[in-house]
């Protein structure tokens, strides 16, 4: 895994701790009241139900999220999609028409839907404005190239499951080191590694179990584990074929992951900061909600309403593996 894929990209939404399940019903239920209003705003129309307008806005907005998700933008989608908005509207507005938008529970789901859609907005409006400096980038880099610097490491290992089974291998190894290849296709238990006779290519020793890249940190080229090395997968025969110091790629190879990097971390802050600054009282223990009777198949209308974007997901190395 390169370094540049090390980058950590948090997700900026999920510093709100928002419930996705409540977000979920409660984004359908305002979806379907705010329909009518929200799309009226657009100058251009992609349809209309009993004279309410769908604008093409929203139809693309839906279509974009639907495409990242693998659905052709094709007319037959968009038709589909055009479907399924109306018969949502149609569904809302006999909703309204009984008054169920005034019901408690509906109620509190278009409350706590136009919080979500207002804090998700207040979230994106950060990160498009925030400034990141000059200074804090490169002392953002500092802290990169600190972290991931050093040596990596070119290795074989044999995984086995008790220390016995490892201290014959370490012992037949001493008398042939060739036999090492064999010894890891017939023993080892690392489905990753075992067919290639235990390589493991280059790695990172961070991204390994700690046990393991210490233990791989301290051999000398050629040399090999003269102790079983214990991990949570196992026992570990290991030898080192080779190290090289890790290439740190250039700033302005990395600059855009570290600069999220820094909108995130400057994100967390604020919200830490408001946070601490609010009085919060919690008046009673939260207690579980007890799980509802079934009541049948609940009416499904879909889409909903496009939600925010979120960020990129972090990467990171993994540990050999049984």
């Amino acid at each position: 895994m390169s370094i540049k894929s090390r980058v950590v990209l948090g997700s900026a939404l999920a510093l709100l701790v928002l419930s996705a399940c409540n977000d979920k019903n409660a984004d359908k239920a305002a979806s379907a009241s705010a329909s009518a209003s929200a799309t009226a705003s657009s100058s251009e129309v992609a349809a209309t139900v009993d004279g309410t307008p769908i604008s093409k806005k929203q139809l693309d907005q839906i279509m974009q999220q639907q495409a990242a998700q693998g659905m052709p933008d094709t007319p037959e989608t968009r038709k589909m999609v055009i479907d399924n908005l109306a018969m949502q509207l149609l569904v809302a507005k006999e909703a309204v028409t009984k008054g169920l938008d005034k019901t408690p529970d509906v109620a509190d789901q278009l409350e706590m839907s136009r919080q979500s859609i207002l804090a998700n907005a207040y979230v994106k409006d950060y990160i498009k404005t925030a400034a990141v400096t000059d200074d804090a980038l490169k002392a953002e880099y500092e802290d990169f190239k600190t972290k991931n610097g050093g040596n990596e490491f070119k290795a074989r290992h044999i995984l086995v499951k008790t220390e016995d089974e490892a201290k014959d291998i370490i012992a037949k190894i001493k008398k042939d080191i060739k036999s090492f290849e064999g010894l890891a296709k017939s023993k080892s238990q690392d489905p990753g590694s075992k067919a290639n006779g235990g390589d493991l290519g280059w790695f990172n020793p961070r991204g390994m179990v700690p046990e393991f890249g210490a233990a791989v940190a301290k051999l000398e080229k050629g040399k090999f584990t003269e102790e079983p090395v214990k991990s949570q997968f196992g026992y570990h025969v290991i030898v080192l074929d080779d190290s090289r110091p890790v290439a740190i790629p250039p700033l302005e190879e990395v600059k855009a992951g570290l600069t999220q990097q820094l909108q995130q971390k400057n994100l967390k802050k604020m919200l830490d900061d408001m946070k601490a600054k609010a009085k919060i009282e919690v008046k009673a223990a939260p207690a579980a909600a007890s799980a509802p009777a079934a009541t049948g198949a609940p009416l499904t209308v879909t889409p909903t309403v496009v939600p925010a974007a979120s960020a990129a997901a972090s990467a990171s190395a993994e540990a050999p593996k049984k």
